[in-house]
């Protein structure tokens, strides 16, 4: 096989940008969201609940629609994000970002939620009893313990945001060196005579990604687990 083109390449680079600031944004609201739905009992909980998990359910172009509507240049969030910082997401690879750290939202909330509640909270308890304060005890205590969900949460995340496509084509468009991710590229390929052997090489590249990122989260879960096949899939 041949080795990637310039642009091939770029679109595997954008790939790896968006996907990698989809999951540093998307990491602390995710970890709060599964520590309140691990840690605490509340009216409205179930809804909480299906709204985080809602995109995973939603046809992604609707997601993708309803995004449009929030962070397009005439949504309310769109247009406070310009006027008041500047900042424009629409046919931008930023906003190729946000769609999807929407979509992985769901799978990283998932497994930190997992991961959270296999931590056996005798642990804290003798922390606490032996002087350790509340945060001294969540930084020593239960983030170390379920770190490996925590982690395999990121990953599977990743894993879901390179694969994005429906949220992303429909927010920000098809536009290369922009927004056009692994997903976008393949398609584009696929509607062009003759572009098999580069439509092969960037699927193959995709399901590499895909899978190793898959595996690593697993791996990662049943550690999380503490030897009880805790898994994320």
């Amino acid at each position: 096989m041949t080795i990637l083109s310039p642009s091939e390449w770029q679109v595997v680079a954008l790939s790896l940008r968006v996907s990698c600031l989809a999951i540093l944004v998307t990491l602390p609201f995710a970890f709060a969201l599964a520590w309140v739905l691990a840690r605490r009992s509340f009216p409205g909980k179930v809804l909480l609940d299906a709204l985080v998990h809602l995109p995973l359910v939603l046809p992604p172009v609707v997601t993708g629609w309803l995004l449009l509507i929030a962070f397009g240049a005439n949504g309310p969030v769109g247009r406070l994000l310009a006027d008041w910082f500047g900042v424009t997401l629409m046919f931008r690879w930023t906003g190729a970002a946000l769609a999807a750290a929407v979509m992985a939202l769901p799978l990283m909330v998932r497994a930190m939620r997992l991961s959270l509640e296999s931590v056996d909270r005798r642990y804290e308890s003798a922390a606490r009893t032996l002087g350790a304060g509340k945060w001294r005890t969540f930084f020593e205590v239960t983030l170390p313990l379920a770190s490996p969900g925590v982690v395999a949460g990121m990953v599977l995340g990743l894993a879901r945001s390179l694969g994005e496509f429906g949220a992303t084509v429909t927010f920000v468009s098809n536009i290369p060196g922009q927004t056009r991710t692994l997903p976008l590229a393949i398609y584009t390929g696929l509607q062009l005579p003759g572009n098999e052997v580069a439509v092969t090489r960037l699927a193959l590249i995709s399901v590499a990604l895909s899978l190793g990122a898959l595996v690593l989260s697993e791996w990662l879960a049943r550690r999380s687990g503490h030897g009880r096949g805790g898994h994320v899939l």
